[in-house]
């Protein structure tokens, strides 16, 4: 705050990027949270390419929350984003919280001026992409995973909803430039790099353009999955469910940062997640030398995969019988028929994931953290086959077992080194 005149006056009402020292003004201004003789503490731990993260705690009480604060400007490249995207954010949160309030963190304020979340501060949770990499296992990640996306997306369906609602909901829920992002970084870059921004080692430049740029049957395919993205406002999506949005510990999970929610198919949701739980498996397939932490490891992921594709599809159905609303919903034959463009949706949604991550600019360290040169161009096109077959395939790719038995038969097939029987 500042005097003017005699007057004190508050900062904070209009927007500038704070830094760390105007976030402890802003905490002790704004925020009943902390009490009066709280010594305040604040660190910026956000490591994203568009918004600010910043800690607050308090040093006697060990109270703690984190802020979340967007600029007008990209973080990564300071190019304009409209921070609505940030009251997109906070609702999406709190809509979540209401379905899955184990799951997902509370939120305490939502600031429209700065453009900031205070929610929960999740610390005792880790980073799932990290806790990976360390080769840690999570038995309630499949159930925890699988219960947030049956119950935070079937909740906001045409067959739940009445379509009225719905249809104010999806309004709500516009988020341009960051589903122009996917557009761009999923659907399109990948197979046309139109930008000049596809990052490819030299190595794999041919083999990306014979399977990739020069495939127009895959070009196609891509096209109809980006219509589908573009167009189908089936419900109310996270929009990036990758392993770096999700935190783990033994207890349970926790998913936040749904800045790219909008309204779109139920099986982009599913699909990232499966997609990055197949990083962290090949991962561990090429640079795990203790063979026993691997096979402990390839055998609770391999099972993890599975079941979060059948937990969700068995969730999904207890779910529909017991909420549907819509009469026509209510005809035989109508769930199987919805269940199934689900799961189509969800296996071209892999391959999408997968195969953007190799050749577009927005990399996953689970691939460049292979040291060893050859192993990663390896990889990389193990990948890419098992992108295009769930891409081109995915109509026939419905139970868990089947996209464990993809990444066997691929890695059998063409790399006897990625053996992963």
């Amino acid at each position: 705050m500042v005097k003017k005149e005699g007057v004190i006056m508050s900062r904070f009402i209009e927007h500038f990027k704070m830094n760390e020292d105007d976030i402890l003004e802003y905490v002790s201004e704004k925020i009943n949270y902390f009490d009066e003789n709280s010594k305040l503490n604040v660190r910026e731990i956000g490591d994203g390419n568009i918004n600010y993260v910043f800690k607050v705690w308090d040093s006697n009480s060990k109270k703690s929350l984190i802020i979340k604060h967007a600029d007008k400007l990209l973080r990564s490249s300071g190019r304009e984003l409209d921070v609505d995207r940030n009251r997109i954010e906070a609702n999406v949160l709190k809509e979540q919280y209401k379905e899955c309030p184990t799951i997902v963190p509370k939120v305490y304020l939502y600031d429209p001026v700065m453009c900031t979340i205070v929610m929960e501060d999740i610390s005792e949770y880790s980073n799932l992409r990290k806790e990976l990499l360390e080769r840690k296992t999570f038995p309630k990640l499949a159930d925890d995973i699988s219960s947030f996306i049956v119950n935070t997306t079937v909740s906001t369906t045409d067959i739940f909803l009445d379509s009225d609602v719905k249809k104010r909901k999806v309004a709500k829920y516009i988020n341009g430039d960051l589903c122009k992002i996917s557009e761009d970084l999923v659907f399109t870059e990948p197979y046309i790099d139109y930008k000049g921004r596809n990052i490819i080692s030299e190595e794999n430049l041919e083999f990306i353009k014979q399977n990739i740029y020069n495939d127009d049957r895959l070009l196609l395919e891509a096209g109809k999955l980006k219509n589908n993205f573009m167009n189908n406002a089936q419900a109310l999506l996270h929009g990036d469910l990758h392993s770096g949005s999700i935190f783990v510990n033994q207890n349970g999970t926790k998913v936040l940062d749904p800045e790219f929610a909008f309204y779109g198919p139920i099986g982009y949701d599913l699909g990232n997640v499966v997609g990055n739980l197949f990083f962290a498996w090949i991962n561990a397939r090429v640079t795990e030398q203790d063979e026993k932490k691997l096979e402990v490891f390839e055998s609770w992921i391999s099972a993890t995969i599975e079941d979060v594709v059948d937990l969700f599809k068995d969730k999904f159905v207890r779910y529909y019988e017991n909420k549907v609303t819509d009469v026509l919903a209510k005809n035989t034959g109508y769930m199987e028929w919805y269940l199934g463009e689900i799961l189509s949706d969800t296996a071209g949604s892999v391959g999408l994931e997968i195969i953007r991550r190799v050749v577009g600019d927005s990399k996953v360290v689970d691939i460049t953290g292979i040291e060893d040169k050859d192993d990663r161009i390896k990889a990389e096109r193990l990948l890419i086959t098992l992108g295009k077959e769930m891409i081109m395939n995915r109509g026939a790719i419905v139970n868990g077992k089947d996209y464990v038995n993809l990444l066997k038969n691929n890695s059998k097939k063409n790399y006897q080194k990625f053996n992963l029987s």
